[in-house]
């Protein structure tokens, strides 16, 4: 089959939202198909420029696919008369986080018009395709709650998940992700504050600009806890990845609200490790059970500490969490198996 898997991308900047694509393609040509990965730049700031991207969408042409599947906003504008969503999130600023600190635009009568035309533009794009698939419980419901459709939950796999293994368990808990404010990592390093316990943390990763990397060594410092802080601003490899999960003794994952239970979940769970994270987290809560793979804290430094206390205090109980962890995957039916039957059905 002629497969054409379509997505948008902010340049220079690598997530989860690349992967899910790159690892299906592979998935797919593994299993015979012609693959076409069709990636298309889109910025969602300024609000003004929207319509004239999503315009271009409705020019592009993939009539030669037998099927195309969507992925990042605005891909689902693309036409083609068998096209699949896999639908990972809206742009939030103009959705749920329309009411947030996170929409980094004014709340102006020109805007809200522009937030009832997308969802407007959106849901008719979306009633263009013959089967909706989310990556979470989570996107489901907002898929229902702002543009009335409905959905399958398709819970996205990681890639080679036979190359995360455990090694061991020593006394830092990591958090590999995204350096970004909406992430939390500072959350943690407060957190660290009030632990009575000498657990140490490791952050890795990047953002979208040096700013949020500096101000969590800053914090580092203010909250005297530098000499039991690790904070790598940059790309992680594979490779770093892998080796730092086999050996920690848990991962730590605190998202507001996100789309889904995120990839730093999973390869922690691959990982044999338990994983921390809050009861805001949003798609988070629908992989990690309270007790049983990992503990849901609340979202404050002092309820973080107690987590992260307990971790190192009972390292019998972490290490059964951990084990429960890779299990939780197996109930879930998160899987490349699954993934294939569902997307090709």
């Amino acid at each position: 089959m002629k497969i054409a898997l379509c997505s948008s991308f902010m340049p220079f900047i690598r997530g989860g939202g690349r992967n899910i694509v790159d690892w299906l393609a592979s998935t797919l040509t593994e299993a015979g198909h012609q693959v076409e990965v069709v990636y298309l730049p889109e910025l969602d700031s300024p609000p003004d420029i929207l319509f004239q991207q999503m315009m271009a969408l409705r020019w592009v042409d993939l009539q030669a696919a037998d099927r195309i599947i969507c992925f990042r906003p605005q891909a689902h504008l693309i036409p083609h008369p068998h096209k699949i969503l896999w639908f990972i999130h809206h742009i939030r600023t103009f959705y749920d986080l329309w009411d947030s600190p996170y929409r980094d635009f004014p709340d102006t009568a020109h805007n809200r018009a522009i937030r009832e035309s997308l969802i407007d533009v959106d849901t008719r794009a979306m009633g263009e395709a013959k089967t909706v698939f989310t990556n979470s419980k989570v996107v489901s419901e907002r898929l229902k709650t702002f543009n009335g459709v409905e959905s399958e939950v398709l819970y996205p796999p990681v890639f080679e998940p036979e190359r995360f293994f455990s090694a061991g368990y020593n006394d830092e808990i990591v958090c590999i992700c995204r350096l970004e404010h909406y992430k939390r990592q500072h959350l943690l390093i407060e957190a660290l504050s009030y632990t009575k316990e000498p657990v140490r943390l490791r952050i890795m990763g990047t953002g979208a600009s040096p700013d949020y990397g500096i101000a969590l060594q800053q914090k580092a410092q203010a909250c005297n806890v530098a000499d039991r802080v690790i904070v790598e601003d940059r790309w992680i490899t594979e490779e770093e990845k892998v080796e730092h999960l086999s050996q920690c003794l848990a991962a730590a994952y605190l998202p507001i609200d996100e789309d889904s239970y995120g990839y730093p979940s999973l390869e922690a769970s691959h990982a044999q490790k338990a994983v921390l994270t809050t009861s805001d987290s949003g798609g988070v809560l629908e992989l990690i059970q309270d007790g049983y793979n990992g503990y849901i804290a609340e979202p404050t430094p002092e309820s973080l500490a107690r987590a992260m206390d307990k971790l190192y205090r009972d390292k019998n109980v972490t290490e059964a969490m951990g084990k429960n962890a890779r299990q939780r995957l197996v109930d879930l039916k998160i899987s490349w198996s699954q993934v294939l039957e569902r997307l090709l059905a």
